[in-house]
């Protein structure tokens, strides 16, 4: 017998899942639907979707605009740790669902609600990335996993349910593969992209050019930062959403953050997605730069064995865990002073490092120079050598090498 509820509240993005699961929560459970839709950049004429949903059955439709809270509180902490999942992922998807989820618990608890739904699939990261963070921020709350539950076992039968009942969703057979889209990246998965070795074609990409289509001249920015955060372009202050968005052009404009990868889900399986984060790339280029110069190297190398850590627990869900939390208090200290400039040239899918400075910078041209310096006495290297090689003068003579 299915559970009762008074009020579900499902994370709706008027795609092709969410639009057929309002129709089925309604038929399956017979109680009010809420839907909410977190506006974090995706560039959807929001007004729309709430029609959609009201009109496929929902009671209620909440939009909220999300988009600074967004980069602010959780894209920004994310690129004080310079974080990437297996080499070179961004984590574009990964880090907007604990947003999503934690104002959808906002919005059902403000409801009244004892349901949350999302229209993440059985095989997915979003489903343990949703529901971790629910189960931490409500306990009590039930959840409903439509994908887990339904006999819909596929994308093409998810269209046949929503062409039987007169749904319109932006997803055909000719063109199946899904896309997830906010302020920071881009996504593209499934469909004709299963096949590893099946090259994309350029149309699909909304965010950026080919490289081979990008200007022959290159594009020269600079970026200043306080404290591991970038606040300003071209001397420009700029609200953390508005430099993103700025960013975004640039790096489109010249061809820059396109990658094609397979990925190792939390789940078990390898995924192949394609991901466009122009803005983002830029961000990494240019933090790593101003951190060249004001960063410790012990710190830095302490910091950058965390990396991989921190970055798993954002891809496998657990943003509001009590480890990423002294984690990132651990990244954020680090940051302390790492305030500075840096000037980039963008060139056709290439973000290249072309000067960095700081007011407070670790660099210093007198000792570092090939020139008569002071500060540093060459002949002192000589006792450095001879004490980093005793070690090794033992191992050889011990074991006859």
């Amino acid at each position: 017998m299915a559970t009762k509820f008074k009020k579900i509240v499902l994370a709706y993005s008027g795609g092709l899942d969410t639009s057929v699961i309002i129709k089925w929560l309604k038929e399956k459970y017979d109680c009010e639907i809420i839907a909410f839709a977190a506006d974090v950049g995706q560039g959807q004429e929001l007004e729309l979707v709430r029609e959609k949903a009201l009109a496929t059955g929902a009671s209620k439709v909440y939009i909220e605009d999300l988009r600074e809270e967004f980069i602010r509180d959780f894209v920004f902490p994310m690129l004080r740790a310079n974080a990437f999942y297996e080499h070179n992922y961004l984590l574009g998807t990964a880090i907007a669902r604990p947003l999503i989820s934690k104002e959808q618990i906002r919005i059902a608890n403000l409801e009244g609600a004892d349901g949350v739904s999302h229209g993440s699939t059985g095989k997915g990261n979003d489903q343990v990335r949703f529901e971790l963070a629910y189960h931490t921020l409500n306990p009590e709350i039930k959840i409903i996993s439509p994908w887990r539950e339904w006999d819909l076992n596929s994308r093409t039968a998810l269209i046949d349910y929503a062409v039987t009942h007169g749904i319109s969703v932006p997803v055909t057979k000719a063109k199946p593969y899904s896309t997830d889209r906010n302020l920071f990246h881009i996504s593209y998965e499934g469909g004709v992209l299963e096949d590893p070795w099946y090259e994309p074609h350029d149309d699909m990409f909304l965010l950026s050019v080919t490289p081979e289509a990008a200007p022959d001249k290159p594009t020269t920015i600079e970026i200043a930062y306080e404290q591991g955060n970038p606040v300003s372009i071209n001397g420009k202050k700029m609200s953390p959403a508005s430099l993103l968005e700025r960013l975004n052009q640039y790096g489109g404009e010249n061809g820059i953050g396109r990658i094609d990868i397979v990925e190792n889900r939390f789940v078990g399986m390898k995924s192949r997605g394609v991901y466009e984060t122009p803005g983002g790339t830029i961000l990494h280029e240019a933090h790593r730069a101003v951190e060249s110069v004001t960063l410790d190297r012990e710190v830095a190398f302490l910091r950058d064995s965390l990396i991989p850590s921190y970055a798993r627990m954002i891809y496998n869900g657990f943003w509001f865990s009590p480890e990423r939390e002294l984690l990132q208090q651990t990244m954020d200290h680090a940051q302390a002073n790492v305030t500075g400039e840096v000037r980039l040239k963008l060139y056709k899918g290439n973000c290249i490092v072309i000067g960095r400075k700081a007011e407070k910078s670790l660099y210093n041209q007198n000792i570092a120079s090939f020139e008569e310096s002071h500060g540093y006495s060459q002949d002192d290297a000589e006792g450095f050598i001879k004490l980093n090689a005793l070690r090794l003068k033992l191992y050889a003579e011990t074991f006859n090498r």
